[in-house]
């Protein structure tokens, strides 16, 4: 199945584009994503955090992903 990922500030510095599909054999939770994302793009595990919306909603990590869901990568933000 596949999910689409869409990325902003350095999680796209990350990445290195705005938007990917990312394959996945099975529905998994959003803390699996987290932990699979953090094996491809390593740089993922330096951040202190990050959260993930399902179709424009936060969701936590027990949440379960769809065929066809849009996961948005939130990075933490500063301001100033």
């Amino acid at each position: 199945m596949k999910v689409k990922i869409i990325t902003f500030g350095i999680a796209k510095d990350i990445v290195g584009k705005n938007t990917f599909e990312l394959e996945i054999t099975r529905n998994i939770r959003l803390g699996e994503l987290k932990n699979r994302l953090e094996n491809i793009y390593p740089d993922f595990a330096a951040l202190k955090s990050f959260k993930l919306a399902v179709n424009e909603n936060y969701q936590d990590d027990d949440f379960v992903l769809n065929e066809n869901d849009e996961v948005v990568i939130i990075p933490p933000v500063s301001g100033g």
